[in-house]
């Protein structure tokens, strides 16, 4: 039976940029990798996928049902892989996963595990529950070379812990921190040292 895979990291660990040279892999080698992303990630264009390095592809479909899953083809599909899955419900994961044994065919997700709360997304935790291989990819913190795994969030120049936690186009920040420095940071509202990454 095929897999179903979650590879998370926190903002600014390369996620979406594993996820297109997987794609450029499989493509390259002549098989079809169906790249899926959520409809509700426009930051970059309603089709587009794109990592913070530059390095962009067009998703084949936006999600946001499990009918939207239901509605594919997927004769002569190779691998599944979905860009942004922690803004994806449960009931889309659950999809997802009945994928990997409808059509043996592996699905590869990735996303962040927490939002800047330190909270699970709804579709990181029903990856965390379903996925038959979870993956970290790792990343330094912005304050110090600790591995970060946190998302610290800034507005208007302070680090908060407050809003939504999808807030997609709004005027803000996130950086990736260890839990020391994301403590620190919200305790004292300082600005941050460094250049900021996009949430990503």
């Amino acid at each position: 039976m095929a897999k179903l895979y979650f590879r998370y990291g926190t903002v600014g660990s390369a996620k979406t940029l594993n996820l297109v040279a997987v794609t450029h892999n499989y493509r390259s080698q002549g098989k079809r990798a169906l790249l899926l992303k959520p409809n509700i990630d426009t930051r970059f264009g309603q089709q587009k996928v794109k990592s913070r390095a530059g390095l962009e592809m067009p998703a084949d479909k936006l999600i946001s049902t499990p009918e939207d899953l239901r509605q594919l083809n997927y004769e002569g599909v190779d691998c599944v892989l979905v860009d942004e899955a922690q803004f994806l419900s449960k009931e889309v994961i659950e999809e997802l996963r009945s994928i990997t044994l409808k059509w043996d065919l592996p699905v590869l997700c990735y996303g962040l595990r927490t939002d800047f709360k330190s909270h699970l997304f709804e579709g990181s935790k029903r990856l965390m529950e379903l996925a038959d291989s979870i993956e970290e990819i790792k990343a330094t913190c912005h304050y110090c070379n600790r591995k970060s795994v946190m998302n610290l969030k800034h507005a208007n120049g302070k680090a908060i812990a407050e809003g939504p936690s999808v807030e997609l186009g709004a005027e803000e920040t996130y950086f990736p921190t260890c839990y020391a420095c994301y403590r620190s940071q919200l305790q004292s509202g300082q600005q941050p040292a460094h250049n900021a990454v996009m949430h990503k």
